[in-house]
This record gives C-alpha cells, sequence and structure tokens, in this order.
C-alpha cells in the first residue's frame, strides 16, 4: 500500500509562483516514477510532469515547459513541482501520483494523492 499526501496549494496572482509538495509512505520511494497531473474544472485530468526513480530525466507537458520544474528527494520521500510564472489557465486540482515503470499515461499510475488546489487569479 502507498500513501500519497499532497501540500503546498493556494490562491496566487497571475506571475506569482507556489511549490507543491507530495510525501509518500508505505514502499520504497526510490523505486517509484513519480509525476504530477491535474484537472481543471469540467475538463479531463492531464499530465503535468514526470520524473523517474532516480531523477536523471524528466518529462513536461509543452503548456508548462520553461516555467514548471519537478524534482525528488529520494532520502526524504518527497516529490516537488516548483511552478514560476503560473497562469490563470494553471489553475486546477494538482495531484501527485506513482508507477512502477517511467510513463506519462494515467493509466500506468496505481496510486494517487487526494489531490490540492491551486487557484491562480488574473
Amino acid at each position: 500500500q502507498v500513501q500519497l499526501v499532497e501540500s503546498g496549494g493556494g490562491l496566487v496572482q497571475a506571475g506569482g509562483s507556489l511549490r507543491l509538495s507530495c510525501a509518500a509512505s508505505g514502499r520504497t520511494f526510490s523505486r517509484g516514477t513519480m509525476a504530477w497531473f491535474r484537472q481543471a474544472p469540467g475538463k479531463e485530468r492531464d499530465i503535468v510532469a514526470v520524473i523517474s526513480r532516480s531523477g536523471d530525466m524528466t518529462y513536461y507537458t509543452d503548456s508548462v515547459k520553461g516555467r514548471f520544474t519537478i524534482s525528488r528527494d529520494n532520502a526524504k520521500n518527497l516529490v516537488y513541482l516548483q511552478m514560476n510564472s503560473l497562469k490563470p489557465e494553471d489553475t486546477a486540482v494538482y495531484y501527485c501520483a506513482t508507477a512502477d515503470r517511467w510513463a506519462t499515461v494515467q493509466y500506468a499510475y496505481a496510486y494517487w494523492g487526494q489531490g490540492t488546489q491551486v487557484t491562480v487569479s488574473s
């Protein structure tokens, strides 16, 4: 069993920054690929960023490239999403998830957090 708990969401003005954290427990954290997804109101949940087990490989969806950075600390069982230059269209519930292999599709991720709300005002 894996538990993932996100934190760090909130309300921020456009152009501002937030850092999301995801704390993992219940398994060897360093074994899993970690990812952030987001779901805006009335829309499907989409991939945002992925980081490999060792952190040497990352993936970003086009809309966040150059603005968001995913990182992880395997010693502390934490994964982060640094979000800069936020835009109103980044408003969504952000979820972290873990998979046993490298993947950029939702169905590969078996464990999910409860989500944290990010709201960007214009």
